[in-house]
C-alpha cells in the first residue's frame, strides 16, 4: 500500500522513482524469458505447454517469499542478492537459450546494473527504515 510519505520520496528522488519503475520491468520481462524459454524448448505441443507455464512459476514462488518488496520471509541482503540472481540472471540465460547471445548480455548487464543501483537506493532513502517494510510496521507506528 502507498503512503503520502512514498509518494513525496518519489517526488523528492524521480531518479528513485524511475529506477524502482525499471527493476520492476526487469522482474516482468525476465519472468516473460523464462516463460519464453519454456514454449521453445523441447519436443512436442504439449510439453512446450507445460514449460512454457511451468519455468516462470518456481521464479514467481522464489520471488514472492524472499524479493519482493513486502515478502513474507525477507532474509538478509546476500540471500536476497542470491534469489535475484536466480530469477533475473534465469531470464538473461532463458534469452541466450533461444538463440539470442547479445540480447542476453545485454539483459544481464541491465540486470546487474539495476539491482546494484536498487539496492543502493533502498538503503538509502531519507526518512524510511532500515529494515524491510513491514519488518516493524509503518514508520511511526512503533
Amino acid at each position: 500500500m502507498s503512503t503520502d510519505h512514498d509518494i513525496a520520496l518519489f517526488a523528492e528522488r524521480p531518479w528513485f522513482a524511475a529506477n524502482e519503475l525499471l527493476a520492476f520491468a526487469v522482474e516482468i520481462v525476465a519472468l516473460a524469458c523464462l516463460s519464453w524459454w519454456g514454449f521453445t524448448t523441447g519436443h512436442g505441443q504439449l510439453l512446450h505447454i507445460v514449460l512454457g507455464v511451468g519455468t516462470p512459476l518456481p521464479a514467481i514462488v522464489l520471488w514472492s517469499l524472499f524479493a519482493a518488496p513486502k515478502a513474507r520471509l525477507r532474509p538478509g541482503l546476500p540471500f536476497v542478492l542470491v534469489v535475484k540472481a536466480v530469477v533475473l540472471g534465469g531470464g538473461a540465460a532463458a534469452v541466450y537459450g533461444v538463440g539470442h547471445p547479445v540480447a542476453a548480455v545485454v539483459m544481464a548487464v541491465v540486470v546487474v546494473a539495476n539491482t546494484a543501483v536498487a539496492e543502493t537506493l533502498r538503503r538509502t532513502v531519507p526518512g524510511r527504515p532500515a529494515e524491510p517494510e513491514g519488518a516493524t510496521g509503518p514508520p511511526g507506528s512503533g
